[in-house]
């Protein structure tokens, strides 16, 4: 099973230092204190928000007290509430497996963000940070979390940390995090919401039945950042068929912006175009896949058609592809005359081609050089001179150290947590369900979300607890300015909702 990259890399970048106001003495490098805590202000839409940084390591014990790992967290809390259970709690992760969690806090939540141009391209080094008058803030405190093994968290017993590394293992490590800070900081009866991107989807959406299953904590929303809940809709396996339908309508959206359909199709809206390619993915297309060798010439000749039409490539690349383009070939195909290939996690991202007959995408440009230089020098800049966090460990924002994953939970079958959050909604009536999809998004793609929740099997009474909004940019649709801003409108409507 092809695991996410997520989202997912890590890491802040430099700034001015940001308003702050005091500032606690640093503990010794290499020494794991208290959290520190540091005052600061940031201004959103217009009014000033004062507000507590506390950023360190909360142990996890076992029943005998013996600690069982650190996980480091940062958590911003407004000051001056007098009544903390009035004011919305969200936790935050990435993905990855095996990401810290600085995406969605350098990228679009916290009041501290990456400084890029508004169309999502990055700056050149050396790299900032900004106020981020699109945070969250406002509207909720905020608790992000780096799992085990990942930013400055670390298992007790490095030899085994592999206890933490799994789909269950995750789920209990990560689920005793937030009840432990949940009691530390008396929280319990604050609106409780997780927030997760990319395999922190996949988290979320465990956790939501978790929480409530283990520790009778119920939850008031999730919000599912490009979601994976059936990773059947993402792997491109021999004898598995879906993804070559899920992905179709991706293709369609990243052939259009790149203006590589017919005159007749690119003079249509954007979502004129993708109306067509749903209904033809979820359709004739899935028809003409299952039928495999039976197919006949007369049928096989018009799903070539019909596939080039939707997807930009040629008919003879399709009818060499046997009807089923992959996505990093498709990543590779599209503008390959040009001598470019478009990325996974944004294919508006265009890199060059060294090897013009390369059957696969060399490398990923829509992670480097885009993103992953600038958060990963943001966060550790922003951890060590503006939160005063010291220590000689490497701030680890996308590491393989949790691999291999441990799915022994889904044995000989793919990993699917969408009966998870079903059984979560059933339970707790009033869960809301909030999924975030960028069309350009080749990662984890629309099409795959929408099939996912087409299937969930939630009762019709409980069908309009699911909501969905849907962004032009990809995975991490917040780089691009419109995004973000749109974000911040539509998460305003999810929160304020009784």
């Amino acid at each position: 099973m092809r695991l996410l990259l997520p989202c997912l890399l890590t890491i802040f970048l430099a700034g001015t230092m940001h308003a702050a106001d005091s500032a606690a003495a640093a503990p010794p490098k290499g020494v794991f204190q208290e959290p520190i805590v540091t005052k600061h202000s940031v201004t959103i839409d217009g009014s000033k928000i004062e507000y507590e940084a506390r950023a360190g390591h909360l142990t996890l014990l076992k029943e005998d007290g013996t600690p069982r790992a650190k996980v480091f967290f940062v958590a911003y809390t407004k000051t001056g509430v007098t009544d903390p259970s009035t004011r919305p709690l969200t936790f935050s992760f990435n993905g990855g497996p095996g990401s810290s969690s600085v995406w969605l806090h350098l990228g679009v939540l916290g009041p501290r963000r990456v400084l890029m141009n508004d169309d999502g391209t990055t700056l050149p080094p050396p790299y900032k940070l900004v106020d981020n008058d699109q945070s969250w803030l406002d509207m909720t405190d905020l608790v992000f979390i780096d799992p085990v093994s990942t930013g400055f968290s670390r298992a007790s017993d490095e030899k085994d940390a592999k206890q933490f590394h799994g789909y269950y293992q995750d789920l209990e490590s990560v689920g005793e995090f937030i009840r432990r800070w949940m009691s530390d900081n008396k929280r319990w009866s604050s609106p409780k919401f997780l927030i997760g991107e990319s395999y922190g989807t996949t988290r979320a959406s465990g956790l939501s039945q978790h929480l409530q299953s283990r520790y009778g904590m119920y939850l008031n929303g999730v919000i599912l950042v490009s979601s994976v809940l059936n990773f059947q809709t993402i792997d491109f396996k021999d004898g598995n068929d879906l993804p070559f339908a899920t992905f179709l309508p991706s293709y369609t959206a990243l052939a259009w912006y790149h203006k590589k359909l017919s005159p007749e199709l690119q003079t249509q809206s954007l979502q004129q175009v993708l109306d067509q390619a749903r209904t033809f993915a979820m359709g004739d297309y899935t028809l003409a896949l299952t039928k495999g060798s039976l197919i006949s010439d007369a049928e096989r000749t018009s799903m070539i058609d019909r596939i080039s039409r939707l997807t930009g490539l040629s008919k003879d690349y399709v009818d060499r592809s046997d009807l089923r383009p992959v996505i990093f070939r498709y990543c590779q195909e599209l503008l390959r005359d040009k001598g470019l290939v478009i990325g996974r996690f944004d294919g508006r991202y265009t890199g060059t081609i060294s090897d013009l007959l390369g059957e696969s995408m060399e490398r990923d440009p829509s992670h480097h050089p885009t993103i992953a230089g600038c958060f990963s020098t943001c966060i550790n800049d922003y951890l060590s001179r503006e939160l005063n966090v010291s220590t000689t460990l490497p701030y680890e924002v996308l590491t393989g150290r949790v691999h291999p994953w441990d799915f022994s939970n889904a044995t000989n079958e793919y990993l699917n947590v969408a009966p998870s959050l079903r059984e979560a909604i059933q339970m707790n009536p009033s869960l809301r369900v909030w999924v975030l999809n960028g069309y350009y998004d080749l990662a984890t793609p629309f099409g795959g979300t929408e099939y996912t929740f087409n299937h969930m099997g939630l009762p019709a009474s409980l069908r309009s607890n699911i909501s969905m909004s849907y962004y032009p940019a990809g995975h991490m649709m917040y780089l691009l300015k419109e995004s973000l801003v749109q974000m911040k409108k539509d998460a305003s409507g999810f929160y304020l909702v009784k």
